[in-house]
Order: C-alpha cells, then structure tokens, then sequence
C-alpha cells in the first residue's frame, strides 16, 4: 500500500507535494474539511483516509493547535531548569490560557526562557525582555557562547568569498574517485547519532542503477539539549549546500531536499536565502568534461513530530505518506525517496565535506581519534556558566570542555543526559572518565548521539525525570510498532502512579517492559529509551528504590 501511495505522490514531484498542501494548502485553512480533503484525493489520486491521516500526525496540524498564539518550550533542558513556569505567569498577562500552547523544544536550550510567537522563535535573558520581544513581533537571534579547541576548526571557519568557498566544488566533481577516496581517508562519520561512515552510503547509492536519485538533509534536530544544527542552518548554511551538492555529484542525484523542522523558522529563511543566493550566482551549474552538472535545492518545513528526525520517517513525511517508520531493509541508499536511491544525512555531516577537500582527507582525520575523526558540535545547556555550542577535537576529555571551555557549572548538577531523549544518563562522578568520541560513550555504557548536553539538577527528582522521558516517547512514537506505541505509554502511567499514588513498581516486571522496547522497537525512539532508564537504575538506585519492588512475580 505504502508503495502504490509513494508513486502516486512521486507524480506531482517535490515543486507542488502533498506534504506541503496539507501543511500550508488548503486543508489548513478550509471551511469545510471534507470538501478540501476530496479535492485534493482528486488532485493526487489518494484516499481521503491516506491524506487525513497524515495531516492529524503532527503537532502543528491538531485540531488543539489552532486558536493559540505563543508557544512555550517544554523541552527536557527547560523542563529541569525550571525557568519555563515563570516565563508561562508572564506569558499569562499577555495570552489567555487556551491561547498557550507548547512545543518540544526549539533549540534554545542555552537560555531556558523561550517561546514561539509570530511564526518566530525568542529568547531572553529575563523576563522583563518579554513586553518589548512580544511588541516588536520580532525574533531575537540569541547570543550564546561559541569556542572550540581545534587551530582550524572545520564548522567555525567563517566564508568570506563565496565563489572561492565553492571552486573546489567543481574540480572534486569532475573527479569523483579522488572525492570518495579523501572522504573514506577522512574518516567521516554521521553526526546525527549512529555514526555510520559517510563514504559506504555514498558508495551504495552510486552503485545503485536508478534514472532519479536524491541527496536529503535531515534538518530535523528535535533532540532537546542540541541546537548545533540550527546553528550551521543559520550561520553556515553554504558549508550545509557545498556537502549536498557534492555528495549529489558522485551518486548522480540532481536534486537536493533540506527538511527542516517547523520549530525553526529562523533556519528555513536563512536556507532558502543561501539557495536563492548560489543560484543567482550559477553555483549550482556547471560544465564538466562531457557532461553539465546541474543541482536543484527543495526545502521542506515540518510541522511538529519528533519522529520526522528517524530518516524513514522522514521519508514519508517529504511524501504525503504518514511519518511513520520503515522497516529495513532495505536502507535509504537503495530505496529512499519516492523509492529511489538516496543519501541521507544531517546537517553537521554535510558541512563537513567542504573542509575535507579543501584540506584533505587526513587533515580532518587527524584532528580526532583513530575511529572518531574530525571534530564534534557539542551542545552546553544553560546550566553551564558559559552556555553555546562549542567545536571541539573528537576525544577532548569531557572535564576539560564542561569545567574549562564550558565554565563549570551556576548550581550543584548530578547528571547529564547527553545525547538527546534515548541518550544515556552521566552522573557527574562518571565526567572525569568520558571523552567525546564514540567509542568513549559506548564501550561505558552510554550514547554521544547528537552531543546535547542536558543537565540534571541535584535537587531535580530522578523519577520526574524517568516520567518524563516515557512521556515523551509515548506523545512521539510514530504507533507503528506496539512495543513503542503501547510500552512508552504503559511506563508514563506506571512512573505516574507510583508518583502520585504511591504504588510501588515490580522490577522484574519494569525490566521486562525495558526489555521488550528495546528488542522489539522498529526505531531507536522506542529502542534506545531503555538506556537512559537503565543508567538512572544504576547510578541513582537509592534515590529510587523507593518507588520499587523486588517482590517476584507469581507465574501460575
């Protein structure tokens, strides 16, 4: 079914998509909904049910989205800072109560005091800022801390000639064995949290016979605690473009997708400028020997669903199709986009790629371990005297960029969630013992994922925390797969009982559950939960052995 869908929607291309009729067509604004859902059945040869689906899967989409005005942040950084509540009092002289809404989070984890409003995102350094932000209906562009410790860091590098920053471009496209080969020296990993090398998906997708094949970007940083994507998207969005276009010249793809996420409206501006930029200066297009390369750019804004940033998920929701997630395989590389092979990766692997032929493949490698090269974007929470995003050597200690780059911390912290939602919990005592590099995290038990730093404070419970995270999972998951679907929500009911009720959880039974997310989950929302609750298990046992059992459970 999913594949009839698939080709009918390929029909229209990515110029006029379902996707974006649902989002910012017809259906949003219709009077009658059922007049506006047969139209576009017609429109696209879908079913009615096939096109309502989709559109009542994302946040933004809901019914109960509508009538409300302002967003606040509740992501997990702000969540335990616990500077959101007076933002929300504030919020409340301004807006009624049903005109306040929430979202995930919107990359503003370095202030903790943020919101949407105007189709913008703001944040403040205090809550007297809020009347003259909400009057000039503006967005601020926060300022945060930004270092690293890398001579020549490879995102930092700011461009200053655009024809010059993009030359190389067509010498390693006309080229396509010497840009493969410094790219696999390079050692390029993906930095959206698995870390595949970068060069096997290149070399699958080129050696995939397809007449279309597409490069996307998964720009959709929904990890609360990271905001290293929204930055280059920003600041550096034609490192972002260079990245695209060459991997689309040595696959053969001709067309490039950036999905971004809704909550970042600032970065869809910025994007489509610097396309609307290298296209009014023919960038995109060049001669080669025997042959013209040529790249169009699409941007696609999401519309609020953590589960776009699985890259199957993400897939579908570039299609018409409900997000939901793929089984594989087969992998993207071979089967992606509209059924076509495809590179898809995220921001910071794509940006990348420009420093690595401008300076080579082993100069990038050389500035990480044997196994993690290159440099990593990490993510420092406004708990951190000096918050922002800092570019630092892969296998830099974690001590020396939280106590001596970061600043150390304004107030006692226990843990840290590094990673994202499904990233491992880090008790303060384990810091000294981490470098950033993967193998670091994993071979102790742990996950550098996207490298968001979320702190937990001391006086934060660890069980609100726990709540949270299946919480989240449970609000997130894409329904797909009954372990996510129905264990994330069975886990929020039991933390909350045992919370508010004070009914204690059986342990083996609670193992069991942790147990069946992990193996039996489709994608690493479901899959990778039972890692943090494990470390916090672990680590923090006599703070929440109180909420638990040992008592065995009878069988028969």
């Amino acid at each position: 079914m999913s594949q009839n869908l698939r080709g009918l929607s390929e029909r229209k291309g990515l110029k006029n998509n379902l996707f974006g009729e649902i989002v910012n067509g017809s259906l949003t604004t219709a009077d009658n909904i059922d007049i506006a859902l047969k139209e576009l059945s017609q429109k696209y040869l879908v079913g009615q049910s096939a096109i309502l689906g989709t559109s009542s899967f994302y946040d933004f989409l809901r019914t109960g989205h509508k009538g409300k005005k302002v967003f606040i942040c509740d992501g997990t950084a702000c969540l335990t800072s616990g500077r959101q509540e007076p933002l929300r009092k504030a919020l409340l002289e301004r807006f009624n109560e049903n005109e306040i809404g929430t979202v995930t989070c919107l990359g503003h984890c370095h202030t903790n005091h943020s919101f949407m409003h105007g189709h913008a995102t703001h944040s403040m350094a205090d809550i007297s800022d809020i009347d003259e932000i909400l009057d000039n209906r503006n967005s601020n562009k926060p300022e945060f801390t930004t270092g690293t410790n890398a001579d020549k860091p490879p995102l930092f590098e700011k461009i200053t000639d655009l024809r010059e920053f993009y030359r190389p471009l067509k010498e390693y496209a006309g080229n396509i064995p010497r840009s493969l080969a410094e790219i696999e020296i390079s050692g390029l990993r993906g930095r959206g949290g698995a870390g595949f090398p970068f060069h096997l998906k290149l070399k699958t997708a080129a050696g995939t016979e397809s007449s279309q094949k597409y490069i996307v970007c998964n720009a959709d940083e929904g990890d609360p605690g990271a905001f290293s994507d929204k930055y280059l998207l920003e600041e550096r969005p034609h490192s972002l473009l260079f990245g695209m276009m060459l991997a689309g010249a040595i696959t053969g793809a001709d067309t490039g997708v950036v999905y971004i996420r809704g909550e970042y409206p600032e970065s869809v501006i910025a994007v489509k400028a610097a396309i609307e930029q290298i296209e009014r200066e023919e960038l995109t297009s060049f001669d080669l020997p025997g042959t013209c390369f040529s790249f169009k750019f699409y941007v696609v804004e999401g519309a609020g669903a953590y589960i776009c940033g699985e890259e199957t998920s993400l897939l579908n929701s570039i299609e018409g199709l409900r997000p939901e997630v793929r089984t594989r395989p087969p992998f993207p590389a071979v089967y992606g986009l509209f059924g076509n092979p495809t590179v898809l990766s995220n921001v910071e692997t794509f940006a990348n790629i420009s420093y690595i032929l401008r300076e080579g493949g082993a100069a990038f490698s050389a500035l990480g371990t044997e196994k993690s090269a290159g440099t990593k974007l990490v993510s420092l929470d406004g708990a951190f005297v000096k918050p922002g995003l800092y570019e630092v050597r892969m296998g830099t200690p974690l001590s020396y960029l939280f106590n001596e780059m970061g600043g150390g911390m304004k107030y006692p912290v226990k843990a840290f969630q590094i990673g994202g939602p499904l990233g491992g919990i880090v008790p303060a005592s384990k810091v000294k013992e981490l470098s950033i590099d993967f193998e670091s995290f994993s071979e102790s038990g742990f996950l550098l994922g996207h490298a968001g730093v979320v702190s937990i404070p001391a006086d934060f419970p660890m069980i609100k925390f726990l709540s949270h995270l299946f919480d989240f999972t449970a609000k997130e998951s894409c329904g797909k797969c009954f372990p996510c679907r129905l264990g994330a929500d069975h886990g929020s009911s039991i933390l909350k009982s045992a919370v508010d009720d004070g009914e204690k959880i059986n342990r083996e039974l609670f193992s069991d559950l942790l147990e069946t997310m992990q193996l039996g989950s489709l994608c690493a929302l479901g899959g990778g939960l039972p890692l943090p609750v494990r470390n916090a298990l672990h680590y923090f046992s006599s703070e929440l052995e109180e909420y638990f059992t040992t008592e065995k459970i009878n069988h028969g």
